[in-house]
């Protein structure tokens, strides 16, 4: 079987990829720009082009049809009604990665299953991945077109650290600041739940996914079944790192009003998604995929993650922003309980 994977070389398609290329069942194909396909392992073959210059994508793939196209880099929907127009009667099943961040929160029921309403207000990201689902179904209704919806959650990898409140540069600064002894920013009360998944356990679930019939017109999530609390999430990095935790907790609707003058969207990230608890209910994409069983727990992923980053400097990418405006939340916080003393 042909897969075409859009991206490919993401937290998340890196891992698929990584899989399917060790399957002698799938011959895989990346379309991108080229900036990280030296991470791709052998045998891949690579489309050099940009999905958005949809002659030039047209072109490339000329007489060529797939098993499966997979999209990972779809954010608008003018993005998916482009990859209609590509893909119509070239594919048997269109992949798209939206995210559970599309899901209403908070749910009616803290437990989310594939058929939770879809609204966020708090947060375009979001809105943008609905419309696109809603165009999708819209086309997989009218026209047949063989859509299959994918909503992770947080996924993460080596490169990247499952943080709730961080700057724009990603959270390496927030690591920085727990191995000084610094204090760190945690949302809420940090009692919140969470779900992080490592994206090697999410490849089983989409992999199996993938040129499965049951799947098409149909949307799943994939995630770990291990749900944390965010004082846990923290707490397990710090232990990894060898450092005692410094927790300064506020409130996601003070972090929004402060992030907004300093160019953070704390709105949507936290009150528009890691704000609210969330469990998610795995059973369908398990009885669709039954081998779907995540296996790294929280405490060896992260374990993995920090490793990987303290070997690799290009990844440790400093915030000086963040960490003056983390200083800032921090001395606001302190003369707040100061006035009451």
């Amino acid at each position: 079987m042909k897969a075409l994977f859009i991206g490919g070389t993401g937290t998340i398609s890196m891992a698929i990829v990584r899989q399917l290329a060790c399957n002698p069942q799938w011959e895989i194909w990346v379309l991108n720009r080229g900036n990280r396909n030296e991470c791709l392992p052998e045998g891949v073959h690579s489309i050099i082009a940009d999905i958005h210059n949809e002659a030039e994508t047209a072109e490339k793939l000329k007489d060529m049809t797939f098993d499966a196209v997979c999209e990972f880099i779809g954010f608008r929907r003018e993005d998916v009604e482009r990859d209609f127009r590509l893909f119509a009667g070239k594919t048997r099943q269109y992949i798209y990665i939206s995210s559970a961040s599309a899901y209403h929160k908070p749910a009616a029921n803290y437990i989310i299953t594939e058929g939770t309403t879809l609204a966020n207000p708090h947060w375009q990201y979001s809105r943008d991945k609905i419309a696109c689902e809603e165009y999708l179904m819209k086309q997989y209704r009218e026209t047949g077109f063989p859509v299959t919806i994918v909503r992770p959650s947080h996924t993460y990898d080596e490169r990247s650290i499952p943080i709730g409140v961080h700057g724009n540069m990603g959270p390496w600064q927030v690591i920085r600041r727990m191995m000084a002894g610094k204090p760190v920013l945690i949302q809420g009360d940090g009692s919140s739940l969470w779900t992080v998944t490592f994206n090697t356990d999410f490849a089983k679930g989409y992999i199996g996914l993938m040129g499965n019939r049951r799947a098409i017109g149909e949307a799943f999530h994939i995630t770990s079944d291990e749900a944390l609390t965010w004082n846990q999430i923290y707490q397990t990095i710090a232990d990894a790192l060898g450092v005692r935790l410094n927790p300064v907790y506020v409130s996601s609707d003070f972090l929004a009003f402060a992030g907004k003058s300093c160019g953070y969207d704390f709105e949507g990230s936290l009150i528009g998604d890691k704000s609210v608890s969330v469990v998610f209910d795995n059973s369908k994409i398990k009885r669709i995929v039954p081998d779907m069983h995540a296996t790294v727990r929280f405490d060896q992923g992260i374990r993995i993650t920090l490793d990987y980053i303290m070997k690799h400097p290009e990844l440790q990418r400093e915030d000086p922003a963040f960490d003056q405006f983390t200083d800032r939340v921090v001395q606001a916080v302190e003369t707040a309980r100061n006035a009451f003393r």
